[in-house]
């Protein structure tokens, strides 16, 4: 009898902070199409949805939480799927109010960065002329000033007001290798417990680019770092999206597919949904011989505290 497959844990980034709504009509923002994009993607196989919150009226970034109980409630009645609350969505605010959600709501797992960096969208602004809000293209044109801070200490903050104090597990973002490090330091230091999930992360402009070298290298010191410690997946931006995520599940990595990360569904070809980037990966990887891992087996293998825990 053959060995079974590995199973392959699919994220889907429903909107994000980056894009904005003139970039593409299927960005979600109004907390009904969050929400039905979400259970979409959950639906067509996404074990995880990684999710921020939208301005109702206008679709610019919020970290406010009844922006976000405006869609949780909804998305956790429809589907099984492990809720990931961001604790980023703000290059300007502070830790406190940046994780004030996820405070809130004590999801099953969060987002967090492994570090400050340039993190800068500026070029975007140029491939557009004519907005649908007032302040987009300010938005993007200024990010060219931003840096996303996450010292040590904002680090240690986010792990024991979220990790200690409400079980919540983490989407270690790692955008470059020094944020490897950064992980390796703070595990050390009793922050954060094995086994930890590292979301590999390529293609932002201030982070490493988006070559399979650039995987292989990161795989590679994740190895060195962590053994047999952690799991991992990866983020492709834009363009690279569909061919880093075959790559790393060849590798034996999962992947992170959405609108957030990649408004594309091929070269040139805006994406309809999330939800059509989930079946798209999910084909690919099922063509490939992996099996898709429902959500009952991501928490099970991310060692989450399970959906009866959240607070919404």
């Amino acid at each position: 009898m053959p060995k079974p497959s590995r199973k392959v844990i699919i994220t889907s980034a429903i909107t994000g902070a980056i894009h904005t709504p003139t970039m593409s009509d299927a960005l979600p923002y109004k907390p009904e199409d969050i929400a039905r994009q979400a259970i979409e993607a959950a639906e067509a196989g996404a074990a995880v949805l990684h999710l921020h919150a939208r301005h109702p009226l206008n679709g610019s970034v919020s970290i406010d939480p009844e922006h976000f109980m405006a869609f949780l409630p909804e998305i956790k009645a429809s589907t099984d799927a492990v809720i990931n609350l961001s604790t980023g969505g703000s290059l300007k605010n502070s830790i406190a109010e940046r994780i004030a959600p996820a405070e809130r709501f004590s999801p099953e797992m969060c987002s967090l960065n492994m570090g400050s960096m340039n993190f800068s969208m500026h070029p975007l602004a140029d491939r557009y002329t004519d907005w649908k809000f007032d302040w987009e293209e300010a938005y993007l044109r200024d990010s060219d000033t931003y840096i996303f801070r996450n010292t040590f200490r904002d680090i240690a903050t986010i792990a024991q007001n979220l990790g200690t104090q409400h079980n919540v597990k983490f989407e270690h973002e790692c955008y470059d290798v020094g944020h490897l490090y950064n992980l390796k330091f703070c595990m050390d230091s009793g922050l954060f417990k094995a086994p930890v999930f590292i979301q590999f992360i390529f293609g932002i402009l201030g982070g490493i680019g988006p070559e399979i070298d650039n995987l292989v290298f990161m795989k590679r010191t994740a190895d060195r770092l962590f053994g047999d410690q952690y799991r991992w997946s990866v983020l492709g931006a834009g363009g690279a999206q569909m061919s880093l995520a075959t790559a790393a599940a060849a590798m034996g990595g999962n992947v992170r597919v959405g609108l957030e990360d990649s408004l594309l569904i091929s070269r040139g070809k805006l994406a309809e949904s999330n939800a059509q980037q989930v079946r798209k990966v999910r084909k690919l990887l099922e063509e490939l011989g992996h099996e898709i891992a429902t959500p009952a087996e991501a928490r099970e293998m991310l060692a989450l505290k399970g959906a009866s825990a959240v607070n919404f």
